[in-house]
């Protein structure tokens, strides 16, 4: 499903196909375009707040009332249906920029929508019969939901990134922590019910980052010099490639293992207890909040398929270096011209030169993560998620499967959850996708654009352009206690919008609502621009989510006895008693 607030999406989708056929659209039955130009015909004008309040429009807004027959469809796919029998879609990802107006706007909003829909069923109270009589039964299976979220250029010497983009991909990350905060830690929601969950909701489960910035990375990392010679069109192409592939990643992961070939399992020698499916409850419950991923994939020749007459594990033919796959997959963003693919980390923990010198540090003493895992990206991540992909028949050792896992452990001291899946014969090559839950909000490029967004647009006037305000939200991160009067002091009770707009905010706030009360006539389902401002408690929210993470911790478990320590010396003085 495509969709865009601006006019004539379906020209420019056509257009951007030059080289296909041009029925592609028509043939391409699963493709399904919203054109929702009769609601608004422009863009968002790079403001998110826009953007999300001509969502609500759209959402709430009579379906019957939309003369694009195919909308009603869409609606009730995205939004009614989710969760019920008839629409057994269990897995949803969102893919926008969230340096535009549209897309940081309007995603989320949509995604809300699909939330409070979905939990409105859980805790709809009506008997069986009645539900049958509807023809909507419920089927009470958790759906994954997945906002895939291609930051903006944060430093790029050649490009001059506007300031714009920064603050509509802070307000983003702002708004999601917040609410994650609110859904997942909260002390509030205890006494769970329907008027006091629904306000909780998030957009997504989990909001997958990917930088904007990885083929600048590919271009710097690629010593040959090939990567600058490649056109624009195919640098996009291989950072749509580098997406698209870790959805399939998640998707063939949720095959059942009888979706395999039978022989499989003995042939390779892998016992099947080391591999799980990821269905949408294993997702739901590994994967919450900021997600960054690590990929890489290698070539696998014909001489490394087993066959029947192949004698297992023969090291000689073995040509797969699981220490070098793992590395590649959490380097920086690099072109792999053997599998023509993007790999390395979606977003950076740190700045690029100095994880370029800790990453030769751990390659160099023979992949020692002492300092690597010093990171809060990898220190204070909570879960991971590995998915290892392998080619009909290929031969996984032991060896192998042991090596990754002892890496996932030495980068990861504190993860509680460690999740593996294998998908066989999904693909031509082997590849691993891992996916880092949680910690990559500690990234620096995250915060950057974080705080980029609070210092604009809610900073007051003698703390808007000095560091003041960079340098105290550090401190209530990583101080022992938050003391959250001392924000009011910095900041003002609401985002100013006319800090992204520079125009006046109360002069255009009326033509939207002149819009919204015109497409809805219904004035009890009337919502002000003014109240979809993110709040100062939205910012104090996403901090204490920022506390959370940074003092994300685990100890060994102890051994806790009644019984009194017998001492081994009076052992032996009974002993010799007895003699």
């Amino acid at each position: 499903m495509l969709g865009d607030l601006d006019k004539d999406i379906e020209g420019r989708i056509r257009f951007s196909s030059k080289g296909f056929d041009n029925n592609f659209l028509k043939d391409y039955n699963k493709l399904k375009i919203m054109d929702l130009s009769e609601v608004h015909a422009g863009g968002a004008g790079n403001a998110p707040i826009l953007g999300q309040y001509l969502a609500k429009i759209i959402l709430n807004k009579n379906t019957d009332q939309f003369t694009n027959q195919d909308w009603k469809f869409i609606h009730s796919y995205l939004i009614d249906s989710c969760g019920i029998k008839a629409n057994q879609s269990r897995l949803y990802f969102y893919i926008f920029s969230a340096g535009g107006g549209t897309g940081s706007g309007k995603a989320s909003e949509f995604g809300l929508a699909q939330q409070y829909s979905y939990m409105n069923k859980t805790f709809d109270t009506k008997s069986e019969r009645d539900l049958a009589s509807h023809n909507q039964s419920f089927v009470f299976e958790p759906i994954f939901t997945s906002g895939i979220c291609i930051l903006p250029n944060i430093s790029d010497q050649y490009v001059e990134t506007s300031e714009a983009l920064h603050i509509n991909a802070g307000r983003l990350l702002c708004k999601y922590l917040s609410e994650e905060w609110n859904f997942s830690y909260s002390m509030d929601n205890e006494n769970t019910s329907i008027t006091n969950m629904i306000p909780l909701i998030r957009p997504w489960n989990a909001m997958m980052l990917i930088s904007n910035d990885i083929m600048r990375y590919a271009e710097q990392n690629d010593k040959d010099g090939g990567m600058q010679f490649i056109d624009v069109n195919s640098m996009e192409r291989h950072a749509n490639q580098y997406i698209s592939q870790q959805i399939f990643n998640i998707l063939t992961a949720q095959a059942v293992t009888t979706d395999y070939d039978e022989n499989y399992f003995r042939r390779a020698g892998i016992d099947i207890g080391e591999t799980i499916r990821l269905d949408a409850n294993d997702l739901f419950m590994s994967l919450a909040g900021p997600v960054a991923i690590a990929y890489a994939e290698s070539v696998v020749g014909d001489s490394e398929l087993s066959g029947e007459s192949k004698k297992l594990f023969n090291a000689d033919e073995q040509s797969l270096d699981i220490d070098d796959l793992f590395y590649r997959s959490i380097d920086l963003p690099h072109f792999n011209k053997q599998t023509q693919a993007i790999e390395g980390i979606s977003i950076l923990p740190i700045e690029s030169n100095q994880y370029r010198v800790a990453l030769e540090h751990y390659k160099k003493h023979d992949y020692d993560a002492s300092v690597l895992k010093k990171l809060h990206f990898y220190k204070n991540c909570s879960s991971v998620v590995s998915i290892v992909s392998l080619p009909k028949d290929y031969k996984l050792s032991y060896m192998d499967l042991n090596k990754l896992k002892m890496h996932l452990n030495n980068l990861f001291p504190n993860t509680t959850l460690k999740r593996y899946a294998l998908v066989i014969g999904a693909s031509a090559n082997l590849s691993l996708t891992t996916l880092i839950a949680k910690s990559p909000c500690l990234s620096d490029d995250f915060l950057t654009l974080f705080v980029a967004y609070i210092k604009r647009c809610f900073a007051r006037d003698n703390y808007r352009f000095d560091d003041t305000v960079d340098k105290r939200i550090i401190e209530f991160i990583k101080a022992d206690e938050f003391y959250v009067k001392e924000v009011d002091k910095l900041l003002l009770e609401f985002e100013n919008p006319a800090k992204i707009l520079d125009t006046n905010w109360y002069a255009i706030k009326p033509m939207y609502e002149k819009k919204y009360r015109e497409l809805i006539n219904d004035n009890k389902q009337f919502t002000s621009n003014n109240d979809i401002r993110l709040t100062l408690d939205n910012v104090k929210n996403a901090i204490y989510y920022l506390r959370e993470i940074y003092r994300h911790r685990i100890s060994k478990t102890n051994v806790i006895s009644l019984n009194n320590t017998i001492s081994i010396s009076d052992i032996d003085i009974k002993d010799n008693n007895s003699d």
